[in-house]
């Protein structure tokens, strides 16, 4: 086709009405034409020339012109773009290095295959122009519930029209076995809205805990309005979910305000989510307290916390093991979640058993390293005394208060439990030599000699092989393997060592080899941002 006054205006009106289908701004359709016709135009001037096309937002009358930018001689390079300094005087007087020379040159007749490519660069750009359009409309909406229609499904995965654009609700992110005809209603939580290159960017999912805390907010009032807060969400999509509560006004009940009248509330989310059970729990800030409420609709005798750990021990009695762990341990998992602590569950009678064992061992180890009768070991045990190192360096009056134990009996006490650990001390010093530790590591002020010796067991022989250690290799950690955390032991975890500590020491190290310059760390520490971020990449 030609660019002739004939078929100008059809340009602008063109442009409008492809702007109105796609909801865009007409102006980057008139872009997206002005850069094909340009196309069109080099395919038809030449490649290398700098073709240019404008066309008038008012009359549709499209101008072609050739630029041509004055460069240095050296830089001279395309000579249908560029010309020297010399050259550009036929042109301009005074010309300079930067300088363009604009010549108007004649519309080019677009044939099919030149027409064709310019259909694909504006169908390009138009597609473009919407994905940014729906992305700046639905990040803000990050994060709540959207309404939707399901307009097909595809390998599993489900394509639902939000309005003014698509999500995409991929299969795992449906509840159950849940299927979906074109032109269902849906509702769905919008849990992530990124831009993509290509395909859709608005991520929809219903078995996300943040969705039923949605549905809560929409059923009930005063979570709306804030009077009572949500304070942790654990799903088993489809079957269970436990959700903790907190009200912030003495006088409503935050679990009878979530259940609603006869159950009312409660049961409209339940609907929702396809009859999935709710355990609606109270929130307390006391940690064992709310692993109580969380575990029910157990009843727990005991609860033993390890904050440093992050652990947590709950004996239940016999008859209500069972029910505590849940089908396939589900009420324990969704407990865990809820609480965000590793759950160890035991009967009373497990309990008192594990309870013996420990006094039958440490009244052992008693009986060995001090040279004791059973009746001696077993009252030091009695009296909370679980290792040589507390009898050695505690003070002479926490001894003092066992009967039958005076100042001699006490200092006597102490010196055999201080001979026995300075031995133990000198054989793993004497081992980890052996094993090739090297005086750098074994004077590495916060090691002890049996850490060292572990280290060296380890192939950790020098401060240079300690300083390259990450801190869950020495104090241990936990990992996500398929679904499931699993324990990763620590070189020094026998040893009490706790994450910070492991952490304190390798930093130590490296400062100490000139790794790390510790301004840098307290530049780091003034901007805990970055410190996240940093984290967050690790």
């Amino acid at each position: 086709m030609a660019i002739t006054s004939a078929n100008q205006l059809e340009l602008l009106q063109t442009a409008e009405a492809v702007a109105r289908e796609k909801m865009i701004d007409p102006g980057l359709v008139v872009d997206a034409m002005e850069e094909s016709l340009a196309r069109a135009a080099k395919s038809r001037y030449g490649s290398e020339m700098d073709i240019r096309v404008s066309i008038d937002r008012k009359t549709g009358k499209a101008t072609f012109t050739r630029v041509r930018t004055v460069v240095e001689d050296a830089e001279l390079e395309n000579y249908q773009a560029e010309l020297t300094v010399a050259q550009a005087k036929q042109y301009m007087e005074n010309p300079t290095i930067g300088d363009t020379i604009v010549d108007e040159v004649p519309p080019v007749e677009m044939g099919r295959i030149a027409a064709q490519s310019a259909k694909q660069v504006i169908l390009q750009k138009v597609r473009e122009a919407e994905r940014d359009r729906q992305y700046e409309e639905f990040k803000d909406r990050n994060g709540t519930i959207i309404n939707g229609l399901v307009k097909r499904e595809e390998y599993g995965n489900v394509i639902v029209d939000v309005g003014s654009g698509e999500g995409i609700l991929r299969r795992n992110e449906k509840i159950g076995r849940e299927s979906y005809r074109p032109n269902d209603r849906i509702r769905c939580f919008i849990k992530d809205v990124r831009r993509e290159p290509r395909g859709p960017q608005i991520f929809l999912s219903r078995t996300a805990p943040e969705f039923m805390a949605e549905l809560f907010k929409m059923e009930v009032p005063e979570i709306y309005d804030g009077i009572i807060e949500i304070k942790a969400v654990a799903r088993d999509p489809g079957s269970r979910a436990k959700i903790a509560v907190v009200s912030y006004d003495s006088s409503i009940d935050p679990v009878g305000a979530c259940v609603g009248m006869r159950g009312s509330r409660v049961q409209a989310v339940v609907n929702e989510l396809q009859g999935e059970k709710i355990d609606i729990i109270p929130w307390n800030e006391d940690q064992p307290t709310f692993l109580v409420n969380a575990l029910q609709p157990a009843e727990v005798s005991k609860v033993v916390l390890d904050e440093e750990a992050g652990k947590i021990e709950v004996v239940v009695p016999d008859e209500q093991l069972s029910l505590a762990i849940g089908r396939r341990g589900q009420n324990v998992r969704l407990a865990s979640q809820l609480t965000s602590l590793d759950i160890d569950i035991m009967t009373e009678e497990e309990e008192s058993a594990r309870r013996q064992k420990e006094f039958e061992a440490r009244t052992g180890l008693f009986m060995e390293t001090l040279d004791l009768d059973e009746f001696f070991a077993q009252l030091l045990v009695s009296e909370g005394f679980t290792n040589l190192e507390e009898v050695a360096y505690v003070e002479l009056d926490e001894l003092l208060v066992i009967d039958g134990v005076d100042d001699g009996t006490a200092q006597e006490l102490q010196a055999r439990a201080r001979d026995y650990l300075e031995a133990q001390a000198k054989a793993a010093l004497d081992n980890a030599r052996s094993l090739g530790a090297e005086d750098s590591l074994i004077d590495f002020e916060g090691l002890t000699p049996q850490m060292v010796e572990a280290l060296a067991k380890d192939d950790v022989k020098t401060v240079d092989d300690f300083a390259t250690c990450a801190d869950w290799e020495l104090a241990g950690g936990w990992t996500t393997a398929n679904g499931e955390r699993v324990k990763d032991e620590g070189i020094l975890e026998p040893f009490g060592m706790s994450l910070e500590e492991a952490q304190k020491l390798v930093m130590t190290a490296r400062i100490m080899l000139g790794w790390v310059d510790p301004a840098e760390l307290e530049a780091d520490a003034e901007d805990p941002e970055e410190e996240v971020e940093g984290d967050a990449e690790a």
